[in-house]
């Protein structure tokens, strides 16, 4: 699925751009199925807000209990004062996560393809197993900010890092919150992690206290069908949505099997273990 060359990109950036990767029609499908979700989720009173500012939503059982299940997040900004939302329901979801790949039928498949397969085993996976899915939506005028971070904080695995898939669904442009990151600093250590105990409560941990330099960002432009490898190391983020274009994405996380799952990781399956590609 991917040239010598490029696996040398992906090796020597950090994370590597795909075009064309996914057809204008599975993107039309996930998109068609993330919106019937939304539309058939009743909120009720459990309104989780999803941000990487304050971590609060990491406090709620509804977001501990995703890992194998299909849940909802609102964007911050999606409520008034009084706790009511200001636009209509599809408009106000951060994401869905963290199980629709096992979980619904057409995310399992698109998850599942030959192509996606493929691709894992030409970057030499071993044992590949689908750890999280994510649909985000990155709603129009209210899509908030994801800080800069390293996936493997949140999925540590010991020896193979996490990989992460992120597919565009729209276009993705600096005006409606494309991703950045920064080459080549996936070389370095593992800043922290974001460690969850036998009682959920969390703790970071810190390795390296020095701050990003934000200077060698890049952004990560890219149309829709278009597919974004990213290292667990490679530090990573979007700036806030405040165009009137929303920015879809699918993302999966793969991880190893052969290599150790940490069990301080917040995210850990309690119906059925990981599975990879059967």
């Amino acid at each position: 699925m991917i040239t010598n060359q490029q696996k040398q990109q992906f090796e020597q950036d950090g994370f590597l751009i795909i075009n064309d990767f996914i057809s204008q029609d599975s993107c039309e499908v996930l998109i068609k199925r993330a919106h019937e979700l939304i539309n058939d989720f009743e909120p009720h009173d459990e309104k989780t807000i999803f941000s990487t500012h304050d971590q609060q939503h990491a406090k709620h059982q509804y977001f501990l209990d995703s890992s194998d299940k299909i849940h909802f997040f609102f964007e911050q900004h999606a409520f008034n004062t009084n706790g009511e939302l200001i636009k209509e329901k599809s408009f106000s979801i951060n994401k869905i996560g963290h199980g629709l790949h096992d979980v619904d039928p057409i995310f399992n498949s698109f998850s599942r393809q030959d192509n996606i397969k493929n691709l894992v085993s030409d970057l030499q996976i071993t044992n590949p197993l689908l750890a999280q899915s994510m649909y985000i939506c990155k709603q129009p005028h209210i899509g908030g900010e994801v800080n800069c971070h390293q996936d493997a904080t949140y999925l540590y695995v010991e020896d193979q890092a996490v990989i992460g898939l992120w597919f565009a669904l729209q276009d993705a442009t600096i005006e409606n919150g494309c991703l950045w990151a920064i080459p080549g600093a996936h070389k370095s250590k593992l800043k922290s992690r974001f460690i969850c105990d036998e009682h959920q409560q969390f703790r970071t941990e810190i390795y390296d206290d020095s701050a990003w330099d934000l200077n060698q960002m890049m952004p990560l432009e890219v149309s829709s069908g278009s597919l974004i490898l990213l290292h667990g190391y490679t530090p990573h983020m979007s700036k806030a949505n405040t165009s009137a274009q929303s920015r879809h994405a699918y993302t999966l996380h793969v991880i190893s099997g052969d290599s150790h799952y940490s069990d301080e990781n917040w995210l850990q399956r309690k119906a059925f273990p990981f599975r990879g590609f059967v």
